[in-house]
């Protein structure tokens, strides 16, 4: 089977022996140890690998000195620490090699952005480059799959999603049921003890079932019976182990522009499905709209993260219910964009186009999403 080659891989490579700590940030099975282990390939002689979910790595690394750091290292010059996230006080151990030894590569992996950052925040001002791994993104796929094949996997793809072991592995219900809840579960809940997993399950459930529509803590708070701070913080946890991200509303000129409220989508279809147990085909399911909606808008944003292309994201909507499902504000002009399965009209709201004249809106459907999302 062919190797898919990651689209970041190149701008990390890009980003080596220049005296700066790499950070790779990505949720569990997106793919961060084969990405790390292929770019590792090419420094075999003098590189070592090194898994912090072992607990003798974790020991040798944890509160050392920069002798001990450098005896355990020995002289390997590009080092991997995968799952970095484990070794109690990283960054300080990161910050004294950065500062003792600038000729030896680090990169450290991490599946959950509230642990790795937290730690190494502080301690690597000015010493480190982040980058962020998703689950295939449709260009990378293209690799493998001709243009036929891939329109004829579309309608899978937006059931199933593109987590490296759903789109080549067997078992595939089983498998997403198991991401779904295991792996995205286990961070999570390890992170500041969360006891709770029945309340985090009604608020991924509760989420799934939203996704395009906008979200209210105060109702998703008295849905699953808790108050609306725990479900902030169960969100922004959510958000830093990469499971969901926030979409804020574009305001600028109208006062009755949404302000407030959010919009909540999932990295990946399969996860959103399986947490709402519906892996049905789309012939039998009354959600095409919102899995289309939200199979586009994260397809758009790991297309911008893996080129390295930094753009502040929205969606836009009056109180009167206007809407445009998308913006992209970028170098000063805003870009809209509207999201339909099937149809090949749509209506620009007029109080759009008068308050921002300068603004392009643009219908994406089935038939010429390929230039929205590579």
């Amino acid at each position: 089977m062919k190797k898919i080659t990651r689209t970041i891989q190149e701008l990390v490579e890009n980003s080596l022996f220049k005296g700066k700590i790499v950070i790779i940030y990505g949720a569990r099975q997106v793919g961060k140890t084969t990405l790390v282990k292929d770019i590792i390939e090419k420094y075999s002689e003098n590189s070592v690998y090194f898994n912090c979910d072992e607990p003798d790595i974790r020991m040798m690394l944890t509160d050392k000195t920069s002798t001990e750091i450098k005896a355990f290292l020995g002289d390997k010059k590009f080092v991997v620490l995968d799952e970095a996230q484990r070794i109690k006080n990283i960054g300080i151990t990161l910050k004294l090699i950065a500062d003792n030894f600038p000729d030896i590569q680090v990169i450290a992996t991490g599946s959950s952005s509230f642990e790795l950052s937290n730690k190494i925040a502080e301690p690597l001002t000015g010493r480190k480059y982040e980058f962020y791994l998703y689950p295939f993104s449709w260009e990378e796929l293209d690799q493998k799959f001709s243009d036929l094949e891939s329109q004829r996997l579309l309608e899978s793809r937006l059931i199933t999603g593109m987590y490296p072991e759903i789109v080549f592995g067997k078992e595939v219900e089983r498998n997403l049921k198991n991401l779904a809840t295991s792996y995205s579960y286990k961070d999570v809940l390890e992170y500041q003890n969360i006891k709770n997993p029945e309340v985090l399950e009604k608020i991924l459930q509760a989420l799934a079932l939203q996704i395009g529509n906008e979200v209210s803590y105060n109702e998703l708070a008295s849905l699953v019976g808790v108050d609306k701070v725990t479900v902030s913080n169960y969100i922004q946890i959510l958000e830093k182990a990469f499971i969901i991200f926030r979409l804020k509303p574009f305001s600028r000129n109208l006062r009755n522009e949404l302000k407030k409220l959010r919009k909540i989508y999932f990295y990946d279809n399969g996860i959103r499905n399986a947490l709402i147990n519906n892996l049905n085909p789309l012939s039998l399911r009354q959600d095409t709209g919102a899995l289309w909606e939200n199979f586009l808008i994260s397809e758009r944003l790991k297309r911008n993260n893996n080129n390295g292309s930094d753009r502040n994201v929205y969606f836009w909507r009056t109180t009167a219910g206007q809407e445009i499902d998308y913006l992209e504000d970028f170098e000063g002009g805003v870009d809209g964009y509207e999201f339909k399965w099937k149809r090949d009209k749509f209506k620009i709201p007029k109080v759009f186009v008068t308050a921002y004249p300068e603004s392009q809106v643009k219908l994406i459907n089935k038939e010429n999403f390929r230039e929205f999302v590579t």
